[in-house]
């Protein structure tokens, strides 16, 4: 797991890509990262394609959504809660 390397990887800020979340010193969202995960490209091939990535680099990428999913149920389970007590 990377946490402790992880905000060494990715940055956030307003004025780089808009303010979206991207590896540092790239303007290569974590959203590309995924995207191309998903439609099945390996590790190997997106490097091919971003040389400037590494493993490293997606596996952050990964660790960084995996964290918001995680605070996202959390929040949907807060919001749930929350519709039940005003249902009853």
């Amino acid at each position: 797991m990377l946490t402790n390397n992880l905000w060494d990887r990715i940055k956030i800020d307003e004025r780089i890509c808009h303010g979206k979340p991207h590896i540092k010193g790239t303007r290569i969202h974590i959203d590309i990262i995924l995207d191309s995960l998903a439609s099945g490209e390996t590790m190997e091939e997106i490097t091919e394609s971003y040389p400037r990535l590494s493993k490293e680099d997606i596996f952050a990428a990964l660790e960084y959504a995996s964290n918001l999913i995680k605070k996202e149920q959390i929040l949907q389970g807060y919001r749930i809660r929350e519709e039940s007590k005003n249902i009853s």
